[in-house]
């Protein structure tokens, strides 16, 4: 008998697990792979992207035949309104708004019928997801990869909420094996909202380069700050900064990140190290748990890992 939430209930899933909209990695193929292994897959959308490419990747995550779901930055539809166009024509299962004023994008979601997800990383944010008419809540902890506060790590973090809002709530951040599905599912989550699990799958769109420094990477191998953001002037809202791997270029601006809002120099090495996956100056996101990959794999290798976690939690 699979474990039964409000996840799989919703979404007809067999492993209550939903992949993190990684902008770049997760991508339609990985989605779909997700989707298919019982998960929920879901495609990040990056500040940049046009909406052809929203268009590109749901048609291929579509393909698996199963629900998935694309997340999207709210500060960004601010400015490229036609990202959430494109969703919307899409209609995905599920659709996540995060990271800056996502209430006003609620109500258009909900009318084409979508299950509409924000992470928050506190309190406040978990109130408001809840008088704004969110259907779930994820409460991000600190330990997670990429972008998102880092106020409260994610157990104590999930606890709080769950005791805040009637809403089900997901947990994220650091949760890369069956042991941490069972843990948040014990705490009371409706499942795991997972990232840097999924990096090392065949299906990520991401590259050999990237995968050899996170296989290279322990749990204590990354920080957490706004170096990139600024270095590559993104307009990330300054209370959102980004976990990722530790590397030369994040030491030396760590604590001068005034100073590189304005050095072209240093921009210019960064953009340069993008292009080249130099990862010793480029920015490579990934959340604490990635001291956990070993090797790379079908999703479907990982989703039946997390499966696992039914029999733990059975044990007395």
């Amino acid at each position: 008998m699979a474990i039964r939430t409000w996840l799989t209930d919703r979404f007809d899933r067999s492993v209550p697990v939903v992949s993190a909209p990684m902008a770049g990695p997760a991508g339609g193929e990985l989605a779909a792979a997700v989707s298919a292994a019982g998960g929920l897959g879901m495609i990040g959308v990056g500040s940049g992207r046009a909406p052809e490419w929203i268009a590109e990747q749901a048609a291929v995550a579509a393909q698996a035949g199963r629900p998935y779901g694309i997340g999207l930055l709210a500060w960004a539809l601010e400015h490229n309104p036609q990202q959430l166009a494109a969703v919307l024509d899409a209609r995905p299962a599920l659709v996540s708004v995060s990271f800056g004023p996502f209430e006003p994008f609620v109500p258009a979601l909900h009318e084409v019928g979508v299950t509409v997800a924000t992470q928050v990383g506190n309190a406040e944010e978990a109130l408001r997801a809840e008088r704004a008419g969110v259907d779930v809540i994820v409460a991000r902890g600190a330990e997670g990869g990429g972008h998102g506060r880092a106020e409260v790590g994610t157990l104590p973090l999930l606890e709080q909420v769950l005791d805040l809002v009637e809403l089900p709530v997901l947990a994220a951040g650091g949760i890369g094996t069956a042991r941490g599905l069972a843990a948040v599912l014990a705490a009371g989550a409706a499942g795991a909202w997972v990232g840097t699990a999924f990096l090392l799958c065949d299906e990520a769109a991401n590259t050999p380069a990237a995968r050899a420094t996170l296989r290279a990477t322990g749990s204590d191998g990354t920080a957490y700050g706004r170096v990139f953001d600024v270095g590559q002037r993104l307009s990330w809202p300054e209370e959102y900064g980004g976990r990722a791997v530790r590397n030369e270029f994040f030491d030396r601006w760590a604590d001068r990140v005034e100073e590189l809002a304005s050095d072209d120099d240093a921009a210019r090495e960064l953009a340069e190290a993008v292009q080249v996956e130099d990862y010793d100056v480029a920015a490579l996101y990934v959340g604490q748990g990635v001291g956990l990959l070993r090797e790379q794999r079908p999703a479907s290798d990982v989703l039946a890992d997390f499966a696992g976690a039914e029999d733990l939690l059975r044990r007395p």
